[in-house]
């Protein structure tokens, strides 16, 4: 059921989120306010139902886009009181006028801003607006967000879309038709690639390679394409929400460390999907299910982050002869380690590295989050079930 609500259309099922009371809070101190994220990971609704007032225009439909693209100066100055762009990567023009405009008018509340593909990677854009804008990233649901008892192999499964939720849509149709839509609409607007096919093998190679150290070389190679291509594809998978780079921490402690990124997806149904498991039944004895959960919990940790209006410093550490931290957290002067285990029986091997770790760091606080139910502590660390991630406050709001 669908009921009208002033301007915005709100389903009776939509889900609350965790970063509308900040973006409410930025609105009141920052002429422009800026929601980035993937398709589908809720953005329209989120500012709709957050400021049900403000006019709202999308530049996915024709009539708001050659409006914006033929008077940017006149579309953006007809409404004083504040407006909402939705999908505001595809008039990149108007950049420049709101510039200009929010400083002529000088106060807060202006303009509200979403977009699919990450500005913060335009440096142009980046530049312009430094100082009017504040800039937050929604991504899709949290596991707190979500409200409801999962197992966790339906938590990978699914994944973490909420229309997946809020209309119950199976994953099997959703994610080949949001992969298809992506490829199809946003790879080509970021970068004009001919062979989408070749792409299409790209992300599932890339699928294939996830919590791994990656090797662009091979990856390039495995696809039949150019490192350069390959640097080149990361990138617009980056710019486009699907993946994220994980950088090796900088604090070596007297050892040789990695210096490779590791390679996340921002949604682990995507991954699932991308691999080929087609069932809930076969994700507990699936190859990948250890870096799946890996990165299912470091994506719930960054959505606390990003909900919280800021940006996450996390990192991962490992040395040249194998030992490994999953997850670093850099908040102010705290450095916090995490290790992630995918098994649901707590054993010793869950405190190898953290020992080594703080032994060699002098670094008392330590997490473990595991695939179990129980919550220990012990003098290695904290150990955590990955069910109470949503209240987990490691980084200070």
């Amino acid at each position: 059921m669908i009921l009208k609500t002033h301007r915005i259309w709100v389903t009776k099922n939509m889900l609350k989120r965790s970063l509308a009371a900040k973006l409410a809070s930025l609105y009141q101190q920052f002429p422009i306010v800026a929601v980035l994220g993937p398709r589908q990971s809720g953005k329209t609704t989120l500012t709709r139902s957050t400021f049900p007032d403000l006019p709202y225009f999308n530049m996915e439909n024709p009539s708001h886009l050659s409006f914006a693209m033929e008077d940017p100066e006149a579309f953006l100055d007809a409404h004083s009181n504040g407006m909402i762009i939705d999908e505001v990567q595809k008039a990149p023009q108007l950049f420049s006028y709101l510039q200009v405009i929010s400083d002529e008018r000088n106060k807060p509340g202006q303009f509200v801003l979403t977009g699919s593909h990450n500005i913060l990677l335009n440096e142009k854009i980046s530049q312009s607006l430094a100082g009017r804008i504040a800039l937050t990233t929604l991504l899709p649901l949290s596991l707190k967000e979500i409200d409801k008892d999962v197992t966790v192999n339906e938590a990978i499964f699914k994944g973490f879309y909420p229309r997946l939720y809020a209309d119950h849509i199976d994953p099997l149709d959703f994610y080949p038709n949001y992969i298809s839509t992506y490829v199809e609409k946003d790879v080509r607007q970021i970068k004009n690639v001919m062979d989408l096919s070749q792409f299409q093998k790209f992300i599932k190679l890339c699928a294939g390679r996830v919590g791994q150290v990656l090797n662009v070389t091979a990856l390039a190679r495995d696809c039949g394409i150019t490192v350069v291509t390959a640097n080149q594809w990361l990138s617009i998978l980056e710019m486009g929400f699907i993946i994220f780079r994980l950088q090796p921490h900088h604090q070596n402690y007297n050892k040789r460390l990695v210096k490779t990124s590791k390679l996340y997806f921002y949604d682990t149904g995507i991954v699932a999907n991308l691999l080929g498991i087609n069932d809930l039944s076969n994700v507990e004895a699936h190859f990948a299910k250890g870096a799946l959960f890996e990165n299912m919990v470091i994506c719930d940790l960054m959505k606390q982050v990003f909900n919280q209006g800021r940006q996450p410093h996390f990192y991962y550490w490992r040395d040249k002869v194998g030992h490994e931290i999953d997850l670093i957290i850099e908040d102010g002067g705290d450095i916090i380690p995490i290790e992630i285990k995918s098994g649901k029986t707590i054993n010793s091997d869950f405190f190898k590295n953290i020992n080594y770790w703080k032994n060699i760091s002098h670094r008392e606080k330590a997490f473990i989050i595991y695939g179990g139910d129980e919550e220990q502590r012990r003098s290695a660390g904290h150990i955590l079930s990955w069910k109470k991630l949503g209240y987990l406050k490691l980084v200070r709001a």
